[in-house]
């Protein structure tokens, strides 16, 4: 069994074949989907998501950090209002992106830490999106930590000592495609890192992995980043696929 901690299968990406896709996922061994939230006009794609494969899904709810704008209270407004009236896996995905634009870092920086608490309230995992940020987002996590914050630090593409201080705010690290990539440099510590502290993801339909990259990511490719591990911690495919799969249940709960 291996599980795709993080995959947008909403995405219109998939619309001419996902069920194909998702077929194809399961073929390879993938039983587990994880599904992050972006924003408000995606909610209902979630949903459908949902009702159509029931038994497949997990869905988080959340505020994404290159959807906080003007409007961002009203997004708030619309997480709060479903975490309030159903279930979900996790808070996610949140956090902050400076990479595209730093018009909203303190904007961000409130919708960041708002649902942090409602993830303390709810007790739920976080699932963070770092990108460009992780001074920014350290800063967030050093005034939250405790023993009520743990969760996933969605495609994580840091260094060493910011995978250890990651980890030391009870952050698995989730490893998908640019683990695969020449210019990657993850790959180069990641054997320092205990494979408790790892799972996996694809981030479909983005960061293909190797040698697909470029190309549109389905969750079927998260066996390259398998294939990866076993390179990097000398286990055996099904021992990555149970533990980062172990890893992810202990996350998530479920």
């Amino acid at each position: 069994m291996i599980t795709d901690t993080h995959t947008h299968l909403y995405s219109s990406q998939f619309d001419e074949d996902r069920n194909e896709m998702i077929q194809r996922a399961k073929e390879a061994g993938v039983s587990r989907f994880f599904i992050p939230a972006i924003d408000s006009s995606y909610t209902e794609r979630m949903f459908d998501l949902e009702k159509n494969y029931p038994s497949d899904v997990f869905l988080m709810m959340g505020l994404h950090p290159t959807s906080v704008k003007e409007n961002y209270q009203e997004e708030l407004a619309h997480v709060k209002e479903w975490l309030d009236k159903r279930d979900f896996y996790a808070i996610g995905e949140i956090g902050i992106d400076l990479y595209w634009d730093k018009t909203f870092l303190s904007q961000q920086q409130e919708a960041f830490r708002t649902q942090i608490q409602w993830a303390k309230e709810k007790k739920l995992p976080i699932v963070i999106h770092c990108r460009d940020a992780f001074d920014e987002i350290f800063e967030v996590l050093e005034t939250e930590k405790g023993d009520d914050l743990y969760g996933i630090f969605h495609c994580f593409t840091g260094t060493l000592e910011q995978a250890e201080k990651a980890i030391s705010y009870n952050m698995k690290l989730g490893i998908g495609g640019v683990a695969t990539f020449k210019n990657g440099k993850i790959d180069k510590f990641l054997n320092q890192i205990d494979i408790k502290h790892i799972v996996l993801e694809t981030d479909s339909p983005y960061l293909a992995p190797t040698p697909y990259r470029g190309k549109r990511n389905e969750s079927s490719y998260i066996t390259n980043v398998v294939d990866k591990l076993v390179d990097i911690y000398g286990l055996t495919f099904e021992e990555i696929s149970e533990i980062t799969t172990q890893n992810s249940k202990n996350v998530f709960g479920v």
